[in-house]
């Protein structure tokens, strides 16, 4: 067998890929930002291991144009077997369009993605097998269309590359995996910078021109289809590449440890730098980011959180009335919004309980989120640290024993769970939370006879919370104080929940319905947990954990970030209304300064109830991090970019002043250097304490 004429397809591509894959390391070697000298060892080793890198990556990449090429083949068509595939394909079909499926839970475009998959699928093999006197043409452009895509993938990759470096300096990092989450930003302005048209449209002419090459040279890959014995032999080679990526990569990944940079970073595979940014969601501060000496940092620090000293937050925090160790349930709400709630100007009534719950509680009501994801959220009130650039704390390999509000309660005798009706393995939620103390009690826990409705998510919130009032019944008779954080999930698409609980039906799949259901759920659980000897010693803490949205037409819009939160405990709480500005990773702090502990804190968060606290949010993205205080965001971005906003209060709002929740976002005209240095002063430090691993709990 020539293996070089049977793996046609793949040797042409790879051709191309190297081709493309070279051209543009040259490039970046002499593009103007590249500002730096290369000996001729680092000039070898970009090159050469580049070279070898780039090959092994391809190795990889192409496993999607083996299978293809694998499955090639006559014999399918067959008598039975054609007519049992396609008759499986179309019963496949029928069953995603008009069936319940997974697809059909999770709701939005997925499920048409997954039907039009299926039917082009089910057409074309259709096709294959009942026009067999155009199979061979018909196989000949699917084939050319594969390597077209290809061809305009690679070259696609070629030229984002370019333009990342062009930004950034450096291949693929985390804010290129951040540019995934934002889709329609992100192409917005890309239309807006850089001539699309022109450029798609020689990058199609030329992406045809090397399609009609290869598909010339390696067509004879489908004129003459290998047997099976071939295949076998094919396949075989292919797996042994295969695995001998898998170890080579990351060894080459090693030698990028030149003192040069810029050597390191052209020396690397983009779409491999590209994975690892995804895997570890880091986003180098000092590297991107508007920075000032860290001792400057802390010491600006120092004004904004009384008693810390040197370059840690590390404080004592003493309470004159002797401790309170009463039981305590966090209940954090999926995606829930302030403008969702009557008292924040809503008129559609879609929150009774909350609102009327909220007059008898401790209200906070111009609280903001850190965050626009459940992680951002679940990050705030377990660490009560701000949101550091790049992913999550929760989501990182070094999320365990951090210093969290699990740590606060176990010093003082508590049980601590986490319970969370979905599966937690979901954005690693297991991994953060039982590694910082916590028990878990999610969905695998739940007996049959416990789940009335799940949906994707998992179980409906009245399940969840069925759950809690059997396990903190049970906890309540081990004559030890409970602190149960419960993340809901009903409020998150695809919206499904029980028929017959609310006027919206479950099945409607809408927004409104979502939270009126996981209002009418709160409801059902807090008429059972009044029934319990436990919940006259229980204070219970409401909050969201970000917003429905936080699309706006800038970086942080803040009235995107507002959301709800409250603390409800009977005779021990004093119903009042508390309208300073402040953050998601107070709420703990508070909550500690109402019971009265006395503990050792590295928490940024404080107890807003104290004279010293001094007013200010918190909000961010993965790469825009901000700061609101006196009326002003401040946001720092990469590529130490710096933009103040002058926050103004939209007229015509029907709600009191306190509740008011939309603001017009004008640029600052003078700027506000205090806040600038400031909101580094936050972001500087905290992402000096993650990588000096000096935020980890106190033993």
């Amino acid at each position: 067998m020539n293996f070089l004429k049977k793996s046609s397809p793949f040797y042409y591509l790879l051709l191309f890929y190297i081709a493309v894959s070279f051209v543009l390391r040259v490039t970046l070697f002499f593009h103007p930002i590249t500002q730096t000298s290369f000996t001729w060892t680092d000039t070898l080793s970009l090159f050469v291991f580049g070279f070898v890198s780039d090959f092994f990556i391809f190795v990889l990449l192409s496993g999607f144009l083996w299978l293809y090429l694998i499955f090639i083949s006559n014999s399918k068509y067959f008598k039975p077997y054609g007519y049992i595939l396609f008759g499986l394909l179309l019963s496949l079909l029928l069953y995603v369009s008009f069936g319940k499926t997974i697809l059909n839970e999770y709701g939005g475009a997925l499920p048409k993605i997954g039907i039009t998959f299926i039917a082009i699928k089910t057409v074309l093999f259709g096709l294959l097998l009942f026009l067999p006197k155009y199979r061979s043409q018909i196989r000949f452009w699917l084939f050319s269309f594969v390597i077209f895509l290809y061809v305009v993938l690679i070259l696609q990759n070629g030229i984002s590359e370019y333009f990342f470096w062009n930004e950034f300096g450096v291949k693929y990092n985390f804010i290129a995996v951040n540019y995934l989450v934002y889709t329609n930003e992100v192409i917005g302005n890309i239309m807006e910078s850089y001539p699309v048209i022109p450029l798609f449209s020689v990058l199609f002419i030329i992406a045809g021109l090397v399609t009609y090459f290869i598909v010339k040279k390696s067509k004879n890959y489908i004129e003459s289809i290998p047997a099976f014995v071939e295949k076998i032999q094919i396949l075989g080679i292919y797996l042994l590449l295969f695995g001998l990526s898998l170890v080579a990569i990351p060894a080459l990944s090693t030698r990028e440890n030149s003192q040069n940079i810029f050597a390191n970073e052209l020396q690397a595979n983009g779409l491999y730098k590209f994975y690892i940014a995804f895997m570890k969601s880091e986003l180098d501060y000092f590297k991107f980011y508007k920075t000032v000496p860290n001792s400057e940092a802390f010491a600006q620090l120092r004004q904004q959180i009384p008693s810390i000293s040197g370059e840690t937050t590390l404080r004592e925090i003493k309470n004159e009335a002797a401790e309170n160790h009463k039981n305590v349930v966090l209940i954090t709400i999926e995606s829930y919004s302030a403008e969702f709630m009557k008292m924040y100007g809503s008129e559609k009534n879609i929150t009774p309980f909350l609102d009327s719950l909220a007059t008898k509680s401790l209200v906070f009501t111009n609280l903001y989120a850190v965050g626009n994801r459940t992680v951002r959220g679940l990050e705030a009130v377990t660490l009560s640290f701000p949101p550091t650039a790049g992913e999550s704390v929760v989501k990182r390999e070094d999320n365990k024993n951090k210093f969290s509000t699990a740590t606060i309660f176990k010093q003082k005798g508590y049980t601590v769970k986490f319970m969370y009706g979905g599966d937690s393995f979901f954005d690693n939620m297991g991994d953060f939370f039982s590694g910082n103390g916590y028990e878990i009690v999610d969905k695998k826990t739940f007996a049959p006879n416990e789940i009335t409705f799940a949906n994707i998510w998992g179980v409906c919130d009245e399940d969840m919370y069925n759950k809690a009032i059997k396990v903190m019944n049970k906890e309540a008779t081990a004559n030890k104080p409970f602190f149960n954080h419960i993340m809901t999930v009903s409020n998150h698409r695809p919206f499904t929940y029980p028929n017959g609980k609310i006027d919206i039906p479950g099945d409607a799949k809408s927004r409104d319905g979502g939270v009126k259901y996981t209002d009418y759920a709160m409801k059902k659980f807090f008429e059972m947990a009044k029934k319990q000897p436990w919940f006259n010693d229980t204070v219970f803490v409401i909050l969201a954990d970000h917003c429905a949205s936080s699309a706006g037409k800038t970086e942080l819009p803040a009235d995107k970030y507002r959301i709800p939160a409250l603390i409800y405990s009977p005779d021990f709480v004093e119903p009042k209304k508390y309208a300073n500005l402040m953050s998601q990773i107070d709420i703990m702090p508070t909550l500690f300064g109402l019971l009265n502990f006395d503990y050792q804190s590295k928490f940024y968060g404080q107890d807003v109830l104290k004279p010293e606290y001094k007013p200010r949010a918190l909000i961010a993205t993965y790469q825009d991090l901000g700061l609101i205080k006196d009326n002003v965001l401040t946001v720092i971005s990469p590529k130490q970019k710096v933009k103040q906003f002058q926050l103004t209060l939209k007229p015509n709002q029907k709600v009191a002043r306190d509740f008011q929740i939309h603001y017009d976002q004008i640029v600052l005209k003078k700027e506000r250097p205090d806040l600038i240095n400031e909101t580094i002063s936050y972001y500087q430090t905290a992402s000096d304490m993650l990588k000096k691993k000096k935020y980890q709990k106190i033993n």
